[in-house]
């Protein structure tokens, strides 16, 4: 064990872990879609770390546009107007093309869902907050008690007035249901009458907002059926309540687009953004609020406020990293090589047994291993993982230098955006291998 990694372990907490069974790799280089340890291996990066590295590592452009603005001014205070904090937000709202709209900048995307809740609460003047059991928002208080899965349990006894519903997911939806459903219009049907019946029981003159992750990231990237997002939109606009895109992993061209909810024909009234908005580079997040949201507050006073709300280095990297995605032509990679992950992706789920469902949209995918593809037993249920099969998965995927993460059941195949073709097939070879050995544990 290098010094590096001992003192890492002696004076470091470590995320989301156990402590004494962590032994972190100690990381000396990065650079485009790979990074190096110690001992010099690489890895392909196929999660983008954490799906925030859309551009990959060592990108110059921002770097360079972070070491010019610490040159000129590090820090100003969040009241203070400054060039990169205007220019920022004024792209930020023309990519979205929601006119009118502006931006909150906020440190990361739970601060951003953090305040999202209080301005949807503000406008509306309801308290109630819908989101999904399937889904993360973050691990801050409020928007832990936002998140839908057991992450939260921590923070619980929780917040009142935090209401679960059940989402999109006909793949795990009990077998009555999934073995009628004939199309996506039914499974649209289906999950929006359950939606409105929940809204209407919890009283719709209380419910200030329906938080949705636009594609469910963590929690298996669950594509709205078609019809779908557009239903909550008009269910919203029924019962005035806001609508509130959490584009933390998916924006950022993600799916294609500079925002997943622009594959839909759909404007929410708030939006949270993270990840992607400098590509992990510097911390920043936000939320853009609608043209009738914002407007709101030039007469009522805002209560949000953070120390480094909209700082400079951060809005600087921001601007630089907008202007890359440009002309780097990240849309049309995105949609070449997306095309070679969804077709690798389902070939992966025809050959192995341990292939239950393969979900995509863009360059933003899952694998969900299954015990039986008939059942659809998951390979590990709820996060009860007793004999450690998905850390032995993430493991023997490490070992052929694919870096990703698992969460339940499921691993992320979500790789920073400047991938070329081939080497999105060189890593779906090492899956390959990976899954072999995975159609062996289960027989």
């Amino acid at each position: 064990m290098s010094k590096v990694i001992e003192d890492g372990k002696k004076y470091n907490l470590y995320s989301w872990s156990a402590q004494g069974k962590l032994n972190p790799a100690n990381v000396v280089k990065s650079e485009g879609i790979y990074f190096w340890d110690e001992d010099g291996k690489k890895y392909y990066d196929m999660s983008a770390q954490l799906v925030n590295m859309n551009l990959g590592h060592g990108n110059k452009k921002i770097i360079q546009a972070i070491k010019d603005q610490a040159d000129k001014m590090a820090f100003i205070a969040p009241s203070f107007s400054c060039d990169v904090r205007s220019e920022a937000a004024k792209l930020i709202v023309e990519r979205s093309q929601m006119e009118g709209a502006k931006v909150f900048f906020t440190n990361a995307g739970a601060e951003a869902n953090e305040n999202a809740i209080k301005m949807a609460k503000a406008y509306t003047g309801k308290w109630k907050i819908f989101s999904m059991y399937r889904s993360y928002h973050g691990a801050t208080y409020g928007a832990a008690n936002l998140t839908g899965e057991p992450r939260r349990f921590i923070n619980e006894p929780g917040v009142p007035g935090f209401i679960k519903f059940d989402g999109p997911y006909p793949y795990r939806a009990p077998k009555a249901l999934w073995e009628k459903f004939k199309d996506e219009s039914e499974v649209t049907a289906f999950y929006l009458e359950l939606l409105e019946n929940q809204v209407l029981y919890e009283g719709p003159d209380q419910i200030a907002a329906i938080f949705l992750e636009t594609v469910v990231g963590s929690n298996g990237v669950l594509v709205p059926p078609k019809g779908y997002m557009e239903g909550v939109r008009a269910m919203c606009d029924k019962y005035n309540i806001c609508m509130v895109c959490d584009e933390v992993m998916s924006g950022w061209f993600r799916t294609g687009k500079w925002f997943a909810f622009q594959n839909w024909d759909i404007k929410p009234d708030l939006v949270s953004f993270a990840k992607g908005v400098t590509c992990g580079y510097v911390p920043l997040g936000g939320v853009i609020a609608s043209k009738k949201v914002a407007d709101f507050f030039n007469d009522h006073k805002m209560f949000c406020g953070l120390t480094y709300s909209a700082h400079p280095m951060g809005c600087a990297a921001a601007i630089a990293a907008i202007h890359e995605y440009e002309d780097q032509k990240i849309a049309d990679n995105v949609a070449k090589v997306g095309k070679v992950l969804a077709e690798g992706l389902e070939a992966l789920k025809a050959k192995h047994a341990c292939v239950g469902d393969v979900r995509y949209t863009g360059l933003f995918s899952i694998v969900e291993f299954v015990k039986d593809k008939a059942t659809r037993e998951p390979l590990v249920s709820f996060g009860k993982d007793p004999e450690g099969i998905m850390p032995k998965v993430i493991g023997m995927l490490k070992a052929e230098g694919f870096y990703t993460y698992s969460h339940e059941n499921m691993i992320h195949v979500s790789p920073c955006l400047i991938i070329t073709e081939q080497e999105m097939k060189e890593a779906l070879a090492m899956l390959d291998k990976v899954c072999d050995s995975i159609d062996n544990m289960i027989k």
